[in-house]
Order: C-alpha cells, then structure tokens, then sequence
C-alpha cells in the first residue's frame, strides 16, 4: 500500500497515511481538526539500459551492398541534375 503526505491548511501540520489506492483521502488534520489536503510530489524517472541517451543510437552508417551502390549512385545523380 502506498503512503501518502497531507497538510493542514489551518495548522500546517504535515502527516502520512498508509491507504490503499481505491481509499478515500483524509480530510481532517489530526492535531487541529482543520482541513487537510494531499500534497503531491513530482515522480523521480530513471533511465536504465542503453537507448536514452544521444550517443547510444549512433552505431555508424551502414555499409550499402555492392548492387545497392551502383542505384544509390544513379539515384544522387537523377536529383543533382533536377
């Protein structure tokens, strides 16, 4: 079950609850009986593995098959004279 942060609003007492997720959230401060609301905390994101980072994707160019060179070649020369 996750633990959750609230905070008075009257008092600024901060406190945690262990509620599960379908609960409801807790309302009143139990030092003042005053309101209290969840407080939300941005959610840390690791990056594992290889893949996120901008040298991991750069392998090198792919050597083309030799019948691959002769079209490639022709290709480039059909968009220079365009």
């Amino acid at each position: 079950m996750p633990i959750y942060e609230y905070e008075c609003s009257s008092c600024r007492f901060h406190f945690e609850r262990k509620q599960r997720f379908d609960a409801e959230p807790v309302a009143i401060c139990p030092e003042c009986q005053g309101k209290a609301q969840r407080i939300f905390h941005a959610t840390p994101i690791i990056f594992k593995g290889s893949g996120f980072y901008t040298t991991d994707n750069r392998k090198g160019v792919p050597e083309p098959v030799k019948g691959e060179e002769e079209s490639l070649g022709k290709e480039k020369r059909r968009r220079k004279q365009k």
